[in-house]
């Protein structure tokens, strides 16, 4: 089925919003935090020099760093790396674990309300973009592409743990499963 043109806008929005939420191919980023052991989020697997806490709060701010990049006329960027890691000498408690996952889906429904905002043109730069190629159209896929990155990392990196639960579905799976073996 081919998109009417009038409807490509809408269309595009959807599958964006699709991407951030359910990741298609991968898992996502929530999937790869769900049901996580407390006492493990300061693990640093072998040979990696942060812990699972650090890769949490790494996406969690750089996606709140870019939706701030597309919605704040006074934006300003942080020195990379110092303020988009927290520093290895850093652990978190749980309710640190716990603020920064919330934080995470707060800022993933201000993407989605950005997103779905039909006043916003995905195409155009905001006049805050330092080149002329940061529409918010390429933010988001950067956005979409960095926690799907990072998801998959920390996926890996609970499995090379032993930190999954036994017998574990995904949602991406359980959706699988139950949309493949319709009639």
């Amino acid at each position: 089925m081919t998109a009417n043109s009038a409807d490509r806008p809408v269309l595009t929005r959807d599958e964006l919003v699709f991407h951030l939420r359910s990741g298609d191919a991968h898992q996502t980023f929530l999937d790869a935090v769900a049901d996580f052991p407390l006492d493990a989020i300061n693990v640093r697997p072998p040979h990696v020099g942060y812990s699972f806490w650090h890769l949490v709060e790494h996406v969690r701010y750089c996606q709140f760093d870019m939706l701030d990049y597309l919605r704040n006329p006074s934006y300003r960027a942080g020195v990379f790396p110092d303020d988009y890691w927290p520093g290895t000498d850093r652990d978190a408690g749980e309710q640190q674990w716990l603020d920064s996952l919330e934080a995470f889906r707060v800022d993933l429904d201000g993407v989605e309300a950005f997103v779905r905002d039909e006043d916003v043109d995905l195409w155009t730069p905001a006049p805050q973009a330092w080149e002329p190629a940061h529409t918010p159209l390429r933010t988001l896929i950067v956005m979409i592409d960095h926690n799907a990155y990072h998801g998959g990392e920390l996926g890996i990196l609970r499995q090379v743990m032993g930190l999954w639960p036994d017998q574990r579905v995904d949602s991406f799976t359980a959706h699988a499963i139950e949309t493949q073996n319709q009639p």
